[in-house]
């Protein structure tokens, strides 16, 4: 039996005895936090409700995730009832984005800004193959104020769970950016040996110490971070709490539960994606058990899209024109679904543009604290997401940065797409294993994506006036934002 699937039965006596040293030492104190805390915390559910005044936040991220996995985005090959029911009793958005990789969306969903103007427009990751360079060194600057450190201005309680991918050195942990807590990988699952033999043994984390190391099965990452996630809640039902929950799936490799493999009939990326389904069900309902779901925001939405490459392996991007590492829609639109019974209506939609750099000033706004000092580049969703005001235009502007290079732009129902190199999919991998691509070159491009959701009628050379309009638009944003990049942090060798 691997680690990881011990430390995933915590509950069983039996597998206790078995358990490594550290982990035991760690399960022990996570038994003796959920028994203290079942004692102290408030003896009726009126007594928690009361104690709130201001909301709870939990923020679901997935990894890889596309426009078309979730039925209530469209998906007909399997169901996401949890989800669905989600959608239900709250509000989705239709077009929400983000940026087409994964330290990049991070970064900015943690900022409010745009990746580049905090330094991290490429993903991190451990030492490894050649390509990584010196980015083992970087990770986010502790200057910057993250979602986290603005809400502990409120004194709330605040948790990241999941995968980081900011950083794994000490001074770039979650801990050090605002987080009481931190269980989890510190960047994607397949910077492992089993992939590729240069890279490190991948790490499970606790605050800032290695616990354990994942050798081959992922397959209880899923329950591991539910688990956790349920705890927190329980721990922290008399305050205020903001709960970062960062799945590792359904980004490769895949795994899932034996008691979530075949579940969904279509798959085992259907059955991954129904894994976290459930997982949603099971904090929700935590929730309404706990007496805090009036009172409490859940979103849950994606890192960037799917990553096609990986053929059956790799989710869809329903009509939406290619995916991961490319700023066509497939990837960088995705799912977003916000549930807040006090103050959002059910069952809405919301087609307002927005995006993950809007998520810092929008729960800044809803938990009554000061945006940063330092500036940044989203705006508060507020208005728009609750009863004020739904309504509300949303940005005007999404721009679209991706390596370091600004390679397009949509305002309105316009998308303007700069002259770029992209890797296309010509031929999807089998088996976990990726595709064929092929390098292919992108002119300057117009789309109307109120009538072309998949980019394929280019209008440049009939709309030569909202042409230069957005390239103009483009210019400034470039030049501003390129004399205002704050540097991430580098460690030394």
């Amino acid at each position: 039996m691997k680690k990881i699937k011990k430390l995933a039965s915590f509950s069983s006596g039996s597998d206790m005895k078995h358990l490594p040293f550290k982990s035991y030492l760690v399960v022990a104190g996570i038994v003796l936090q959920v028994l203290f805390f079942s004692c102290t915390r408030p003896t009726t559910s009126n007594e928690v409700s009361e104690s709130h005044v201001l909301p709870n936040i939990i923020l679901i991220f997935a990894d890889d995730l596309g426009y078309g996995d979730l039925s209530c985005f469209g998906n007909k090959a399997y169901t996401t009832p949890h989800l669905d029911q989600l959608a239900h009793d709250g509000v989705k958005f239709t077009n929400f984005y983000t940026a087409p990789v994964c330290t990049p969306a991070r970064a900015s969903l943690l900022t409010g800004c745009y990746a580049d103007r905090v330094g991290l427009p490429r993903v991190v990751g451990p030492k490894g193959p050649a390509w990584t360079k010196d980015l083992h060194r970087l990770g986010l600057n502790p200057g910057e104020q993250t979602v986290a450190e603005l809400l502990k201005e409120k004194e709330y309680a605040t948790a990241c769970v999941g995968k980081w991918h900011l950083g794994h050195n000490p001074v770039h942990l979650p801990t050090n950016h605002g987080f009481d807590e931190y269980f989890g990988i510190p960047y994607s699952n397949d910077m492992w040996p089993v992939n590729r033999s240069t890279w490190p043994p991948l790490p499970l984390m606790e605050g800032n110490r290695v616990i354990d190391t994942i050798e081959t099965d992922q397959s209880h990452l899923t329950g591991l971070y539910t688990e956790r996630a349920l705890d927190f809640i329980t721990r922290k039902a008399g305050e205020p709490f903001f709960l970062y929950l960062a799945h590792s799936m359904p980004h490769v490799p895949l795994f899932v539960s034996p008691q979530g493999k075949g579940l969904s009939g279509a798959g085992l990326y259907a059955d991954v994606i129904r894994e976290i389904d459930t997982s949603v069900g099971r904090i929700v309902k935590h929730l309404e058990e706990l007496n805090l779901s009036k009172n409490t925001l859940v979103i849950f939405t994606s890192d960037n899209g799917p990553w096609l490459s990986f053929g059956e392996h790799a989710g869809s991007a329903g009509e939406l024109r290619e995916g991961k590492h490319t700023v066509f829609e497939g990837g960088v639109r995705v799912p977003f679904i916000a549930k807040w019974p006090a103050q959002v209506k059910p069952g809405g939609t919301r087609d307002q543009l927005a995006g993950v750099i809007d998520l810092l000033p929008t729960f800044a706004d809803i938990s009554g604290v000061p945006w940063p000092s330092k500036p940044i580049d989203g705006k508060s969703l507020k208005g728009i997401l609750t009863k004020e005001d739904p309504t509300q235009e949303g940005r005007s502007t999404q721009f679209l940065w991706h390596n370091g290079q600004l390679k397009g732009l949509r305002k309105g129902n316009w998308k303007l797409v700069l002259p770029h190199s992209y890797a296309s999919i010509i031929q999807p991998g089998i088996g976990g294993d990726p595709g064929q691509r092929e390098k292919r070159d992108q002119p300057l491009a117009l789309y109307d994506l109120g009538k072309d959701m998949g980019e394929e009628n280019n209008l440049a050379a009939e709309e030569d006036s909202v042409v230069n309009h957005l390239l103009q638009i483009a210019q400034e944003h470039r030049k501003e934002l390129s004399a205002n990049v704050r540097p991430a942090l580098k460690v030394p060798e």
